[in-house]
């Protein structure tokens, strides 16, 4: 026996993961802690997703589900026992057979803007000069930049973050916004030269978690499970629950942050906003909630009504395509797929 109880002859858990150096590297996260949880060896079974081979705007690929489904396809299809998203990724829309089986402690949240200059050299959005050309992807940060700064210039980019960064160093780019997690966790933080408070730039719904997705049927689910950070879960949670209820789709500029606070009852604050996508409008809710309520799907659904009903009742539907569900509809459906961020 393993010193987690499992028998010494069990096979290895196969983990599904995409083959870029930001997937790879929050796999063998998840892979270390479940050896770690369970004594169970874990492998790495590398796939491909069409997110990784097609080009053009991500959007009109289908959003960042394009990173998603041949993962789940090979879960399902049994080629590996779990698969591990980035969980801003992940569609909100249940898949038949799948399930979030843990969500692992949670990396920093926020934007990081990164120049040719390095940290500490004192460049921030507000320092770059008139006109000039910032890269992202995402509605949302495009939205959220010239909100601050209508001048900008900013441009698509497509690519993995070492590729972005080149870019940025030849001269294509002024700037560019990533996740300060992704950047973190393969040791690119030297290139942050300024991270946006989540408070006053809130960032995609889940962004900094990771979600490890597993069959329902399957034994080694219970596993997983061991791997679960209750504080990432459940902030996370709570915002994917807000972005479902939105239905806001891969082009609908839409941030959603949340923080914890114990005092004095545990009690969950979370921040929504949607913007037109221009910047010159935004729309903004904060609602709190103790923590205990959000312990169930049930108990999120209906917080997540609160929300979304502040924010139609304040105009977010004429800034953005959105479609709420019904109150009775609440948690099925189709969903968005996200909010179209990368990485």
């Amino acid at each position: 026996m393993t010193a987690a109880g499992a028998p010494a002859s069990a096979p290895p858990l196969r983990l599904g993961t995409r083959a870029s150096l930001l997937a790879t590297t929050q796999s063998g996260h998840v892979a270390d802690a479940l050896r770690a949880a369970t004594g169970r060896e874990v492998e790495l079974v590398p796939i491909t997703t069409a997110g990784d081979v097609l080009t053009g705007p991500l959007a009109q690929l289908g959003g960042t589900g394009v990173f998603v489904a041949a993962l789940r396809e090979a879960l399902l299809r049994g080629e590996c026992d779990l698969v591990v998203h980035s969980m801003k990724d992940l569609p909100t829309a249940d898949v038949a057979g799948l399930r979030i089986g843990a969500v692992p402690p949670r990396a920093p949240v926020c934007d990081a803007l990164c120049t040719r200059q390095r940290a500490g050299a004192g460049v921030s959005l507000a320092d770059l000069p008139e006109g000039a050309v910032v890269g992202s992807g995402s509605p949302r940060r495009v939205a959220q930049l010239l909100r601050r700064r209508p001048d900008l210039q900013v441009r698509g980019i497509r690519g993995n973050v070492d590729t972005r960064l080149r870019k940025v160093d030849e001269g294509e780019y002024d700037a560019i916004v990533l996740a300060e997690a992704g950047l973190v966790r393969i040791g690119r933080a030297d290139r942050i030269a300024e991270v946006f408070d989540a408070t006053a730039w809130p960032t995609s719904a889940g962004q900094g978690a990771l979600a490890v997705e597993v069959r329902d049927d399957d034994a080694s689910a219970a596993l997983v499970a061991a791997i679960t950070d209750p504080d990432a879960e459940t902030t996370a949670l709570a915002e994917r629950a807000v972005l479902r209820r939105l239905e806001a789709g891969c082009a609908a500029p839409v941030g959603i942050s949340s923080r914890l606070t114990d005092a004095p009852q545990p009690v969950v604050a979370v921040i929504a906003e949607v913007y037109a996508l221009d910047g010159s409008r935004t729309v903004r809710v904060e609602r709190r909630i103790p923590r205990p309520e959000l312990a169930d799907a049930a108990g999120r659904d209906r917080f997540a009504a609160v929300v979304v009903d502040d924010l139609m009742a304040s105009g977010a539907g004429d800034l953005a395509d959105l479609g709420p569900r019904s109150a009775g509809g609440a948690g099925g459906g189709a969903g968005p797929l996200s909010t179209g961020d990368r990485p």
